[in-house]
């Protein structure tokens, strides 16, 4: 009986020296781990709607991509520094939700330096608000990289800081883009081929995109406008770039073929484009229905209509 015990002492015993150090360290010591003394994270749902008082809407928004919140500290104070400078809850619900990973940015290497850029240009808290929640993805930008000179190149064109809020409430694209190397060459050389500042500045509100082509594809569609006969001092030739730049080939060839077919000579085309060129950036079938109806109104020929492409103009945008 004693052999038999001693043989089961050894074996138990054995058994506890091939046990892993932290194991047995975790079994016989009463000092929490590093893990567990860490902060436990909380679901972002609760986190937001309890904690920061979000409505149950922005709250479900933001835990739908991000489920919980690792750093509860770092969130306050993220959530905290966004009130001092001035955001209101509806800016901050909306920015959280359309971006909840800002809750785990740092603060003075990541937040701070790109409010201080906006803050630094004269922009006022509110519309600087209004752009960083409609689209907190400007969070991501470089602060003097990207966000300091293409901030720095609009106001410069624009004149005003509400000015460039209003651009880029209208597209955010301006911020995304490297503008000092794209869209300021491109004013530059519409300047240079007779296009007044005013009408560029215009189309920067209407058509923002057109400024972010490369510079030798807006050249090529100069190119196709000067072939057609083109006044550069029109007040046409800027709307007439940029509705070639619009279609491809093949589908300004099909427009071609629709007016052909209401019976217009290439000549008439040729005149009208040059009257009235935003009517060519419509549906092929919108023009031949419109046209037609106008036609079978026996009031007036495509002659007529040459001559007066206001009217067809009306009339598309009518229907």
């Amino acid at each position: 009986m004693f052999k038999g015990l001693r043989s089961l002492i050894r074996k138990s015993t054995s058994h506890c020296r091939r046990l892993p150090l932290s194991f047995s360290i975790s079994l016989f010591s009463s000092t929490p781990s590093k893990h567990a003394s860490s902060s436990p994270s909380i679901k972002m749902f609760d986190y937001l709607l309890t904690r920061q008082n979000f409505s149950p809407e922005a709250a479900e928004k933001a835990s739908s991509t991000v489920k919980q919140v690792r750093n509860l500290q770092r969130a306050d104070s993220v959530l905290s520094f966004f009130k001092q400078i001035g955001f209101s809850q509806n800016h901050i619900e909306d920015l959280v939700g359309r971006f909840p990973e800002v809750l785990s940015a740092g603060l003075d290497n990541v937040l701070r330096p790109k409010i201080k850029v906006f803050l630094d240009l004269g922009f006022n808290p509110v519309d600087m608000a209004d752009l960083l929640s409609n689209d907190p993805l400007l969070l991501r930008r470089s602060a003097e990289n990207r966000l300091r000179p293409s901030l720095t190149v609009l106001l410069n064109i624009l004149g005003s800081t509400e000015e460039v809020c209003r651009l880029l409430k209208l597209s955010n694209w301006f911020l995304k883009q490297d503008i000092e190397k794209i869209m300021l060459p491109n004013i530059e050389y519409l300047k240079g081929i007779g296009i007044c500042s005013s009408q560029i500045v215009r189309y920067l509100f209407h058509y923002p995109r057109f400024f972010l082509l490369k510079q030798e594809s807006i050249s090529v569609y100069v190119s196709r406008v000067d072939e057609m006969g083109f006044d550069r001092k029109s007040n046409m030739y800027l709307p007439a770039i940029r509705v070639i730049s619009s279609m491809s080939l093949e589908r300004w060839h099909l427009k071609l073929n629709v007016f052909r077919s209401l019976g217009l000579s290439e000549n008439d085309i040729l005149v009208l484009f040059r009257r009235m060129p935003i009517a060519f950036a419509v549906s092929t079938r919108k023009v031949q229905e419109v046209t037609e109806l106008l036609l079978s109104s026996g009031k007036c020929d495509m002659s007529y209509i040459v001559l007066h492409p206001e009217l067809l103009y009306a009339a598309l945008n009518a229907g």
